[in-house]
């Protein structure tokens, strides 16, 4: 019996140590955007080395999802490629939080086509025809081109689904707040837009450069008659590309503690070069070797 008591009060104790560990153990709940969800696990993952009494919690779900999770106050950190509106801003406020921005990064919205699609250049005025409702070009010799294996040169129209900050900037940008054409196919994340376009000789997509593949062509964009410019971390950064964008992290009032210092790792050296790394552009010049 008293052999069962030791054994049983060693287990108790090790069961206290090992709840104690736990309980002191931070976790940083962050969730949104699909852009910003594999360099946010790079950065999770990379963080535990740094402290590893902090573990960061990262799920995706799109931009809407993050932005919702924060007006609700369920999260710490939302991820976002897309600015909050104010209407969720306000929404926020009136249940007691305080979203502030924090920029981490930019992105280049990449055009992926089929490989034999022999487009190599695309104007914003040719992407509003094809995507908004009622456009003009809904084959692709509507812009003077047949695609090989494209049974009737019919344009198959790649989307994001509409809880996606991708979807919200395209809207914006390119179809100047206009409305989707009806029967695009919305795809739940950036990865199944590739995928797509991939398998696909008549389709069209768009979607963050990051998730570009050797196996999909992007042509460069021109906006108001100017350049034509290749997506890249380069024209991203410098803004030359006329469809970059800032990617954002949203916290509720202005990070303190551990979060506070999660959020300067981030934007440190060692952060930017992950996102560079990533294919995105930091958010300043950092040397990041070879």
């Amino acid at each position: 019996m008293k052999k069962n008591i030791l054994f049983l009060t060693a287990i108790s104790a090790s069961l206290l140590a090992t709840h104690g560990f736990a309980q002191s153990r931070d976790t940083i709940q962050n969730k949104g955007s699909d852009t910003l969800v594999n360099v946010a696990q790079a950065w999770a993952e990379e963080y535990q080395k740094v402290n590893e009494n902090v573990a960061v919690a990262v799920s995706g779900g799109g931009s809407g999802t993050g932005i919702a999770a924060m007006i609700n106050g369920t999260v710490d950190i939302a991820n976002a490629s897309r600015k909050m509106k104010e209407k969720e801003i306000k929404l926020a406020q009136d249940k007691g939080q305080n979203p502030i921005e924090h920029i981490v990064g930019f992105d280049a919205l990449a055009i992926f086509l089929h490989k034999d699609n022999p487009i190599k250049s695309m104007t914003i005025e040719q992407l509003r025809e094809i995507y908004i409702r009622d456009g003009k070009s809904e084959k692709w010799t509507d812009l003077g081109e047949s695609v090989p294996g494209c049974k009737n040169d019919e344009i198959v129209v790649v989307s994001r689904q509409n809880n996606s900050g991708t979807y919200a900037y395209f809207k914006q940008a390119v179809l100047d707040k206009g409305k989707f054409r009806s029967g695009t196919l919305d795809m739940h994340g950036s990865k199944d837009v590739v995928e797509l376009v991939e398998k696909t000789p008549c389709a069209i997509g768009y979607s963050g450069l990051a998730y570009a593949t050797d196996h999909v062509a992007m042509p460069c964009v021109t906006s108001d008659g100017g350049e034509c410019v290749q997506p890249s971390v380069e024209t991203a950064s410098d803004g030359s590309y006329p469809i970059a964008r800032p990617l954002m992290m949203y916290t509720n009032g202005e990070p303190e503690g551990e979060i506070k210092n999660y959020m300067d790792w981030v934007l440190s050296d060692e952060g930017q070069c992950i996102i560079f790394n990533k294919g995105y552009a930091p958010v300043r010049d950092v040397n990041c070797g070879t």
